[in-house]
């Protein structure tokens, strides 16, 4: 786990997709098979949005557009008996491709209310919301040209 300057930084994905008039968001299962938004740990050297982009790319097989934050959460954890301040990052990314989705042995693709109901942390519930509202202000804007 890379911590620069003892602090680690974590990339999080809220990959959307249209599909026939419904959008659906891709979320995984943990290991307690507890839903949630999928992250990665931000290697030395390298930025919150590029993690998202390696993860999605690279671990997981997707070729999608990062779109905008949506979101970032500050905690402190414990690692190795020494407590770490921890800050994530959101990220709303849009699916261009997908091949077989490797590196996450669960996952859905979930209509947004679903996916809200479904995650567990109020932070990553938020985070959806951020995303869905911002691609909501965006199709208005389309509309309107």
């Amino acid at each position: 786990m890379a911590a620069k300057n003892n602090n680690i930084s974590i990339g999080g994905a809220i990959v959307y997709k249209e599909g026939r008039s419904k959008r659906s968001y891709w979320i995984v299962a943990d290991k307690e098979d507890n839903w949630e938004i999928p992250k990665v740990t931000v290697r030395r050297g390298e930025s919150s949005v590029r993690a998202t982009i390696r993860m999605t790319s690279e671990i997981v097989g997707m070729n999608a557009k990062v779109l905008e934050e949506v979101g970032r959460h500050s905690a402190v954890v414990l690692v190795n008996g020494k407590t770490i301040p921890q800050k994530t990052y959101y990220y709303l990314l849009q699916l261009k491709t997908a091949g077989e989705i490797m590196g996450f042995e669960k996952y859905r693709w979930m209509d947004f209310k679903k996916a809200t109901k479904a995650v567990e942390l109020k932070r990553e519930k938020e985070a959806l919301k951020s995303a869905e509202e911002l691609i909501k202000k965006w199709e208005k804007e389309r509309k309107k040209k």
